[in-house]
């Protein structure tokens, strides 16, 4: 199978959907427990809640594997997303709900880079040959990182999540502008809205996102319980998501019409 499905669009906005996947390859699916082989941590159905948006001219590419293969979210020398809380790895070894994912033995070294080499580098490989293409056309890109969690995990928060968390890393992967672009179509929706709270952005926030360079990043991490069934089998609800979606493709709208500012005529800034 491929590693993701890409569709290549025509505006400056690029949206990545690392972990709605959820094929195991056989010799991995047959190494995990029962539990583990449903992959319950699925960003379910993500990808389905921002097809619209190729006919809003983005590009869009999703992942087709489980992050229980290789976690294409997290940095691939091992350094932790948010020091000195609970961080899951590059190949996971125990769900969200903290029951182990293997059987036996977890993936050594040996297999985590081999795993690093054939699903997680030529996924990245992709995903910058996009920002470099879309750069080219445009002079900047946006970078959208598409994510849900259930609306409750203890292993990571405390109490229940808003349904829609905006991360700029700090406001270090965009622009000011384009953050607060974001936040005022996501705050305008009537659902709760934290930005740079619980989730600040990943590591294809932070790796990728590079104002300077124009290209800004951003990721939005939203509570399942606002489109969807949390418990099994993880049904898809018409009318949530559809109150959903009207939020979503306005921060489409929003991101595929920001452009960065331009410098004052007649000010280089070097001196």
């Amino acid at each position: 199978m491929d590693l993701y499905e890409l569709h290549s669009g025509d505006s400056p906005l690029l949206i990545d959907v690392p972990h709605a996947g959820s094929f195991l390859p056989p010799e991995i699916a047959a190494l995990l427990t029962p539990a583990a082989a449903a992959v319950p941590d699925t960003d379910w159905h993500v990808g389905r809640l921002y097809a619209f948006a190729r006919a809003a001219g983005a590009t869009l590419m999703t992942a087709t594997h489980s992050r229980f293969v290789v976690d294409l979210n997290r940095d691939p020398s091992g350094a932790a997303l948010y020091p000195g809380a609970d961080n899951t790895e590059l190949c996971p070894t125990r769900t969200f709900a903290d029951q182990p994912i293997y059987r036996d033995t977890v993936p050594g070294a040996a297999e985590v880079a081999a795993r690093r080499e054939r699903y997680f580098d030529p996924y990245h490989a992709q995903l910058e040959r996009e920002i470099e293409r879309i750069r080219a056309r445009h002079g900047h890109v946006v970078l959208l990182d598409g994510h849900s969690i259930r609306a409750e995990v203890p292993r990571f928060f405390a109490g229940r999540l808003p349904d829609l968390n905006l991360g700029t890393a700090g406001g270090a992967s965009c622009a000011a502008s384009l953050q607060a672009a974001a936040a005022g179509a996501l705050a305008a929706a009537g659902f709760t809205l934290a930005v740079n709270g619980r989730f600040k952005g990943g590591y294809v926030t932070r790796r990728y996102g590079q104002p300077e360079r124009a290209v800004h990043a951003l990721q939005l991490e939203m509570a399942q319980c606002a489109y969807m069934d949390e418990a099994p089998p993880y049904r898809w609800d018409p009318l949530r998501a559809g109150a959903l979606g009207s939020v979503l493709a306005r921060l489409v709208d929003a991101l595929s019409s920001w452009r960065p500012a331009q410098p004052e005529a007649g000010n280089s800034g070097v001196s």
